[in-house]
């Protein structure tokens, strides 16, 4: 029997995601055909390629070495078939996740751009605050905003986000605003965790070049960046995150900023994908689109850095010089 590309592509995502129910959502089509689908393959193929139990599907010996290339076949050959075409002819559909907050603000008000260039893509945009997992979850593309960890991803540096220790003005009438990291122990947070409830909750700045913690005391934990800001708002704690999307509420001063010269490290940002050297045209132009549109955006929203008491008496002494451009 002619061996299938859909039927190949129809097994990676079953392998990659451990379930015939999560890779059929994947692609986008009856459980039943997937599964009849891989069923096609393994007769091509003269071998079983999947364990099933009830609680999981697994490769077997044979499936594992079907899959260490079955990514990179399914590539070529959806790059072979767009190769000579033009950016209208671009098809195919691109499977990225975002943080929301980005996905929002930044990216989705633009997309109508990139579908005016390349109308035959179909973009699956999820936005979650939650680290998904790539592979198993069918991803062509993430943007994280975490530090990495060592992983067999390909992944691209974007830029960081600034962050920033904040309160809001009514918590901090009620309480006080600390002018020393030892005068946070009259105060509390609000903590976020991905997992309610993992770990301790602690507040973070840089000092002398070196990153520093202070366990705190949490009123409240949550798991979403919009929660996280409500929170704040609301005069539950002190927060630490990003100052792009607090800067409304900063210039309103429903929230005022705390410690500015111990400001927390900033958040790296960067664009992963699991296409190794091999990447689709469809996922590379996608690739493209978002990393200049999210690097212009992480160099526009930087906050002012806090002025020095010495570069403030040297502006004092020489009013005269400019320090525009």
């Amino acid at each position: 029997m002619e061996l299938q590309l859909d039927n190949l592509r129809a097994f990676l995502h079953v392998a990659e995601a451990g379930s015939f129910t999560r890779g059929a959502a994947q692609l986008g089509v009856p459980k039943a055909r997937v599964s009849q689908q891989v069923r096609r393959l393994e007769h091509a193929l003269g071998c079983r390629l999947l364990h099933r139990t009830t609680r999981a599907v697994r490769c077997s010996p044979d499936g594992e070495r079907v899959l260490a290339r079955a990514r990179s076949l399914l590539d070529a050959a959806q790059e072979l078939q767009t190769l000579f075409a033009g950016d209208a002819a671009l098809r195919g559909r691109v499977r990225v996740d975002l943080p929301v907050r980005l996905a929002r603000r930044v990216v989705i008000p633009r997309l109508p751009e990139l579908l005016a260039r390349h109308p035959g893509l179909e973009l699956q945009l999820s936005s979650t605050d939650r680290l998904v997992d790539i592979v198993g979850e069918g991803f062509d593309a993430v943007v994280r905003v975490a530090s990495l960890r060592d992983s067999s991803l390909v992944a691209t540096r974007l830029g960081a986000l600034p962050m920033i220790s904040c309160a809001s003005a009514a918590y901090l009438r009620a309480r006080g605003t600390p002018r020393t990291v030892a005068e946070l122990d009259d105060h509390v947070l609000v903590h976020y965790a991905a997992d309610l409830g993992a770990d301790v909750p602690t507040f973070e700045y840089r000092e002398r070049g070196r990153t520093r913690s202070r366990p705190m005391r949490a009123a409240v934990t949550v798991n979403s960046a919009d929660a996280y800001a409500a929170a704040c708002l609301a005069g539950l704690g002190i927060i630490q995150a990003p100052h792009d999307g607090l800067a409304t509420a900063l210039q309103r001063g429903e929230l005022v900023e705390i410690l500015p010269r111990l400001r927390p490290a900033p958040l790296p940002v960067s664009l992963l994908h699991p296409h190794g050297r091999s990447v689709p045209r469809r996922v590379r132009v996608v690739l493209d689109w978002l990393a200049a549109l999210l690097r212009a955006h992480l160099d526009r929203h930087a906050p002012p850095l806090p002025a020095t008491p010495r570069a403030t008496r040297s502006a004092r002494r020489a009013p005269a010089r400019s320090t525009r451009g």
